[in-house]
């Protein structure tokens, strides 16, 4: 499996890295991946949770057994809850939304798949977003796993975000090069 060099780079791909390592030797990669998500999902949820990982003041062991706590809570695998026992020992917490997103992109390669970034003005219907993945899958050669977002501001169309590439193909922007034509 190649890992791309960007991801083992940051600090967040070298544990994301070693994480899906030991996934992979225990056989229990999609387990893991699945806690990861229940997590990003808990710190998008939570802003009380997304502020302590943050905090410099609370203690490494006040933030080990927050974790604990967190991860019997969110019923994590074994693997999981010491890698967040780890990363609060480390001070590596605040870098966990950047390591969730690396481990999902490891996964993703090592199943080869792509993960598309889909940005839109309104909730996406689901035969919106299969309709879509099709297209994508057409494009890319390969599975696409869409993961969706609504950005009010684009007040139409799509934002596809795909690793480096990005199809724009939103109001906002057709908008702004308007302008910018008008301008001369």
């Amino acid at each position: 499996m190649e890992i791309s060099a960007g991801i083992q780079a940051s600090l967040a791909g070298r544990y994301a890295v070693a994480l899906f390592d030991l996934a992979s030797e225990a056989g229990n990669v999609s387990s893991v991946e699945s806690d990861l998500e229940k997590l990003g999902s808990a710190l998008g949820e939570s802003a009380d949770l997304a502020a302590l990982i943050k905090n410099p003041e609370v203690s490494r062991a006040d933030l080990g057994k927050a974790m604990g706590a967190l991860a019997g809570l969110l019923g994590l695998d074994m693997l999981t809850s010491n890698f967040l026992g780890v990363l609060a020992q480390n001070r590596r917490l605040a870098e966990l939304p950047a390591m969730i997103r690396a481990f999902a992109a490891i996964a993703a390669a090592q199943r080869g798949e792509v993960t598309a970034e889909v940005a839109s003005a309104h909730p996406l219907s689901e035969d919106q977003v299969a309709s879509l993945q099709e297209k994508l899958k057409a494009r890319e050669g390969r599975n696409v796993k869409i993961r969706t977002n609504v950005d009010p501001d684009l007040l139409g169309g799509l934002v596809v975000t795909i690793g480096s590439k990005r199809i724009d193909s939103s109001i906002r922007t057709r908008l702004n090069s308007l302008a910018h034509a008008m301008k001369g």
